[in-house]
């Protein structure tokens, strides 16, 4: 008898060991689980000289960069969107509005929109996207040391005579050119530099380069019946959001008048253009991300250098050539880097 109680003993005593080291495991593993910190949404405010429907390729490159370097929008980040549907006096409002929601880091494109993220915030880091010179505005100082709480990407050169080659490349397509006329926006700090560029490139090839401001939607309708009745030979469409944004109105006065036009982004040409000569406004945006994440990561903003394009993209669309009766010259088709057919 007594063997047989020593034997129920035994494995009691196992049992209640089994439970007593269990509970001790589940006592030590509960408080470092709960320890572990939840994954932080991080939250960026995006403002696109764009209307946001339907949704800008600029704002897709964007999410797509974001996308690769491992954000999941609702998981570990949320985009807030503003769209300044082609008014820059919106910006500041639009501004105000991401500032209010405690954003970590604010992107923003266009001069006009760096300039009023600048104004309204120096201590929320700024990415801009989609600039020409972030230096002869004022929004940075210098491009290797954009210093205080803005940097980003350009997507092309200013002050280089970079609107020369619109005008060059105008004239080696179409050789009898002698008119041409280019709208541009006098609200733009940047446009400032596209005057003196073009006249110097039409001095040098022969060619009359009219300037038209063409900022708002009464001065491009202006504009475009005065080019009209002008006797261009060609129109140069320079960079501007405003100018993006009425991109259909401006391709249907090119097929009209069957003008032949160079125009400052691929999208245009993508849209039914004839030709496009600039940096990559969708790479711009993408790359943008990468300052993004960094700056999430912890790097401050002073000391990210401003990216600027390495190449620039010459597009040709031979489907708005032959609507307008033109044939484009194969020395100039061998010089695309796309051609759209």
């Amino acid at each position: 008898m007594v063997g047989r109680i020593g034997d129920w003993r035994r494995p009691l005593k196992s049992t209640v060991a089994g439970l007593i080291a269990t509970a001790v495991l589940l006592l030590v593993a509960l408080p470092a689980a709960q320890g572990q910190p939840a994954v932080r949404v991080q939250r960026v405010g995006f403002v696109s000289p764009l209307p946001g429907s339907p949704e800008p390729p600029t704002l897709r490159a964007f999410r797509e960069g974001l996308g690769e370097l491992g954000y999941v929008e609702g998981k570990n980040i949320v985009v807030e969107t503003r769209f300044a549907e082609g008014r820059s006096e919106r910006f500041p409002e639009l501004v105000a509005e991401l500032i209010s929601l405690k954003i970590d880091v604010l992107v923003v494109g266009s001069t006009v929109g760096a300039l009023a993220a600048k104004r309204a915030t120096t201590t929320i880091p700024i990415v801009f996207a989609g600039l020409i010179d972030p230096v002869a505005p004022g929004i940075v100082p210098s491009l290797a040391r954009p210093g205080g709480n803005i940097t980003g990407v350009t997507f092309a050169i200013g002050g280089s005579g970079f609107a020369g080659k619109w005008v060059e490349l105008l004239k080696e397509a179409v050789p009898d050119v002698s008119h041409v006329a280019a709208l541009w926006n006098s609200t733009n700090p940047v446009s400032a530099l596209f005057g003196p560029e073009l006249h110097a490139a039409g001095r040098a090839l022969n060619v009359k380069v009219d300037l038209h401001d063409a900022g708002t939607t009464t001065k491009l309708d202006r504009a475009l019946v005065t080019i009209g009745a002008s006797g261009a030979q060609g129109i140069i469409v320079t960079n501007d959001p405003f100018f993006l944004d009425n991109r259909a109105k401006l391709l249907q006065f090119a097929a009209r008048k069957r003008m032949p036009a160079v125009y400052f982004t691929k999208l245009f040409a993508d849209a039914g253009g004839l030709m496009a000569y600039g940096g990559s406004l969708e790479e711009s945006y993408r790359r943008a991300a990468t300052y993004v994440d960094k700056i999430l990561k912890g790097t401050k903003p002073a000391n990210l250098p401003v990216e600027q394009p390495t190449r620039f993209e010459f597009i040709i669309n031979l489907r708005a050539a032959k609507a307008i009766g033109f044939t484009v010259p194969q020395r100039v088709l061998q010089r695309a880097d796309h051609v759209i057919e």
